[in-house]
């Protein structure tokens, strides 16, 4: 069996936490394709490196 890389997952209320935004617009980026998740059953399940990913990327063009 190969080995599975060492990947944290994390919980839409945490993502929604650490985002500091509601969990729908978690639901919300997530249906839309912007943020990766992976469904368990009912719940959706977001990988950390993802999240890291997404609050490194710019939102808006400022200037």
């Amino acid at each position: 069996m190969a080995e599975l890389p060492d990947v944290r997952f994390l919980t839409v209320a945490e993502v929604a936490e650490i985002m500091r935004v509601s969990k729908m617009t978690v639901y919300r980026l997530v249906h839309a394709g912007e943020l990766p998740a992976v469904r368990f059953g009912r719940s959706y399940r977001v990988p950390e490196t993802a999240v890291t990913e997404a609050l490194r990327r710019p939102i808006a063009d400022v200037g």
